[in-house]
């Protein structure tokens, strides 16, 4: 087994070589003048398994750029297998026509990424799970909800918790973290018009005098979020926390997040935090790390990656 990682997420990459005891593989991936991406395996891989650890996240199309061109290097190179490790998937949120003469941007990354040469895939929490099926080479979506449900239980008196999901589309999602913490479960029923902005509708369930947990698989602009905090508070919450597996947290998200109703946002480190994000005083960051490291380690061995999850 051997292991690279593009420039998206260095910090994963490097705890996740830890985790397993295995240094990162020798590699360049640097930029020409005209900003074109280079890459240089610059170590035998010939009858190797290989995986690539990147996220494509900020600039996406940059770290996509990067993640294709080091799969075609390496399967040029006489690799056995090519994983892509991707802890955040971009162009996920385009996995559907919204309206028409609309792309899937998410099947066509799914098909780039194939063409290049990877033989499977390893993500964590894709925005739909039908996404798996974009992809005609094995693909394992992981879930942090057990990274979050160890969190939870370390932080909250679970007497008083409830968990709720932000929409009706991430109601299997909560379910899944109400059931490890054996929690009630609650559901914000909201309107979105348009991409990046909401409309909370109407609360389903009693969150007077809870503890709420939001969870979610993505922050962006981070209003959907507030609102629902505003709304769940209304409705006689105790606090609101949110537990959010990708903090993409575009824009002015940060600022919006510090000056909100939220007692504290979690995010994973699915996407390399920003200094902005690191100094906030209401965001927290957990790693994902061994949980992805474990996943690497047990396709390495063909062993269960699906147990990880029982």
């Amino acid at each position: 087994m051997k292991l690279f990682a593009g420039n998206s997420n260095r910090i994963v990459s490097e705890k996740i070589a830890e985790y397993l005891g295995t240094p990162l593989g020798k590699a360049v991936v640097r930029r020409f003048a005209d900003q074109e991406i280079f890459v240089e395996i610059q170590e035998n891989v010939r009858g190797e398994d290989v995986f690539i650890i990147q996220s494509t996240s900020y600039p996406a199309n940059d770290h996509l750029m990067e993640l294709l061109i080091m799969i075609d290097a390496l399967r040029r190179s006489s690799a056995r297998r090519i994983t892509a490790v991707l802890p955040y998937f971009g162009y996920a949120r385009q996995d559907r026509k919204p309206g028409p003469r609309t792309p899937i941007s998410a099947k066509l990354v799914a098909n780039l990424i194939t063409k290049a040469g990877a033989d499977r895939v390893l993500t964590l929490d894709l925005h739909a799970g039908q996404i798996q099926g974009f992809f005609d080479i094995p693909t394992d979506n992981l879930y942090a909800v057990p990274v979050f449900s160890r969190d939870v239980k370390a932080h909250y008196n679970l007497e008083n918790t409830m968990v709720v999901s932000p929409d009706v589309g991430g109601v299997v999602r909560a379910r899944s973290l109400a059931k490890r913490i054996d929690s009630l479960l609650s559901i914000v029923d909201k309107r979105r018009d348009k991409p990046g902005e909401s409309k909370v509708m109407n609360v389903i369930g009693d969150v007077t005098g809870k503890d709420c947990l939001l969870i979610d698989d993505i922050i962006d602009s981070g209003g959907t979020l507030c609102n629902a905090a505003e709304a769940l508070l209304d409705q006689g919450a105790t606090s609101v926390t949110a537990y959010i597996t990708h903090g993409v947290l575009s824009g002015g998200a940060v600022s919006r997040i510090m000056a909100s109703k939220l007692k504290e946002l979690v995010i994973t480190d699915s996407i390399q935090p920003t200094s902005a994000v690191n100094a906030a005083p209401n965001i927290r960051v957990v790693t994902i790390a061994d949980l992805l490291a474990e996943a690497i380690n047990r396709t390495a061995m063909e062993k269960s990656v699906s147990s990880l999850f029982d």
